[in-house]
């Protein structure tokens, strides 16, 4: 902690905060999509007295709980496809060593400030995302390779839906650099899986936020390594969370079979955007 305002707080107040927040993180970030760290690291960065290295550390980390806590259910449902999710892990979760390393050259402030800049590009992803219809590619023969095709029923509406991956060398290239700014911010790999997998390879909304937590779980392993190697899991960060993110995954991946993920979606843009303002601001030392 290092704020001198928080100095008179009762220290297990912070990790019981940090329970009920990453719960309703968790039940969010898997109904969006997201992953756990694009909120948990902006939100808990901005509001609660840890330093930044232990925020990002716990962000890793709490996205890889979340998305391992909902993805047997989502697969389950066949609302997440595992041939899919392969070929873009395997990519990301090589760039995400990589990010995770450089993240400990850049001083706290200059990472603050990326941090704030890439939350405001993030939230306009979330917002082109869901008013934006997947197009339908063309033939891809790396896709139909890899047998990157089928279909699934939406219990919340009981369509079914066929589906047809493409553009996969393009993807590979988006999901290497998403793993990698995941890895340096401490975000995971779920900040854009959505608008990759949706706009960018042609997969359905649903499915594309389904799958999204399989690459997560897959992409953030070797990045929590790094964070662990480097000393920065802090336990009275990480305890508390990951329970409550594991919990709430759990609760959020039974929602996501009843409901579409557009209604949730801007109330994240909402939270994100606030968010993403403060770190911003806090690392231009324009907000303490």
């Amino acid at each position: 902690m290092h704020a001198a305002n928080t100095a008179a707080i009762a220290w297990w107040i912070w990790p019981l905060a940090l329970f009920f927040v990453t719960f309703l993180l968790g039940i969010v970030a898997v109904i969006a999509g997201v992953g756990g760290g694009v909120l948990f690291v902006p939100i808990v960065g901005s509001f609660f007295p840890f330093h930044l290295d232990f925020v990002r550390g716990a962000g890793v980390l709490l996205a890889l709980a979340g998305a391992l806590a909902a993805a047997p259910r989502l697969l389950r449902d066949g609302l997440a496809n595992l041939r899919l999710a392969i070929p873009v892990s395997l990519a990301g979760s090589l760039f995400s060593i990589a990010g995770a390393l450089a993240s400990f050259a850049v001083p706290t402030h200059a990472l603050e400030t990326s941090l704030g800049v890439l939350i405001l590009l993030i939230t306009g992803l979330m917002l082109l995302s869901p008013s934006a219809r997947a197009h339908a590619p063309g033939s891809d023969p790396l896709a139909a390779a890899l047998g990157l095709h089928g279909s699934y029923t939406d219990p919340a509406s009981g369509e079914r839906t066929s589906w047809h991956a493409g553009r996969v060398v393009p993807g590979l290239l988006a999901f290497s650099a998403i793993g990698f700014v995941g890895g340096l911010f401490g975000l995971g790999a779920g900040w854009a899986n959505v608008p990759a997998f949706n706009l960018l390879m042609g997969v359905p909304l649903k499915l594309a936020a389904g799958t999204s937590g399989l690459v997560i779980s897959v992409v953030n392993a070797p990045a929590a390594w790094v964070y662990f190697l480097k000393g920065s899991m802090l336990p009275v960060i990480v305890a508390p969370s990951l329970l409550g993110v594991m919990l709430g995954a759990q609760a959020g991946a039974r929602l996501f079979r009843v409901m579409p993920a557009r209604q949730i979606r801007f109330a994240v843009i909402a939270l994100l955007l606030f968010a993403g303002v403060r770190v911003l601001l806090k690392g231009l030392g324009l907000w303490t």
